[in-house]
């Protein structure tokens, strides 16, 4: 199989060519951003099937690099490199869109069994596999199709956005900025009354119970 693209943002100049020289001995191809500015013009011009970010970055940081990635509409996974250890510091970066955190310092085979680990969960995922939503609802992402024991639909655009949002979080709390950073884009202006709408629709056709709400702080899909 061909082995995938890797973008990674690192600015050290020594842990990024001691990482690079690794991945490319795995065959992996590997594309090298020192700031966020290099690393958004490469993903722009370089479909990748994997990000490495470090989060202490000039200019820009990771954190808000990978925000405005994912605002865009980018799901390409993503693994943050980082010395940042507090619970606050992980919380951002879930927050912010990432798949999976690896502090420094780190042993680099760590580093390629949890690129593996994204991979392989990256490529499983065809236009014809669906996610299981229990009780009997099939979520097919790419064919925008739920099939539920009721019969099939598809989703208006802001319910697909939300349950591919919270499918890909599935179990854990996605707050209600990113909710609303994912469903109105840049001019709209987000609405409290019209995701509860969408909440509403979406518990109609895969179960009520299976979007757990956080008043005042978000949703988890179960």
């Amino acid at each position: 199989m061909k082995k995938a693209t890797i973008l990674l943002l690192e600015d050290d100049l020594s842990l990024h060519e001691i990482i690079k020289e690794y991945l490319e001995e795995k065959s992996y191809a590997v594309l090298s951003a020192f700031n966020s500015f290099e690393a958004a013009d490469l993903i722009y011009e370089t479909p990748c099937d994997l990000m490495l970010l470090d989060v202490k970055l000039p200019g820009q940081n990771g954190f808000d690099f990978l925000y405005e990635v994912r605002r865009k509409g980018n799901e390409t996974p993503a693994i943050f490199i980082t010395s940042l250890n507090t619970v606050a510091d992980l919380t951002k970066g879930f927050d912010a869109g990432c798949d999976d955190y690896l502090r420094k310092p780190f042993e680099l085979k760590e580093l390629a069994v949890r690129v593996e680990a994204l991979l392989k969960r990256r490529f499983f995922h065809r236009a014809q596999d669906g996610i299981d939503l229990d009780g009997g609802v099939t979520f097919f992402v790419e064919a925008n199709r739920l099939v539920t024991p009721e019969g099939e639909y598809k989703l208006a655009p802001k319910e697909f956005s939300l349950l591919k949002l919270l499918g890909e979080n599935r179990g854990r709390v996605v707050s209600r900025e990113v909710v609303f950073d994912r469903l109105w884009g840049v001019g709209e202006e987000p609405s409290e009354m019209s995701l509860r709408t969408h909440l509403k629709n979406l518990r109609k056709m895969i179960g009520r119970d299976c979007v757990e709400t956080f008043r005042g702080v978000g949703y988890r899909l179960l």
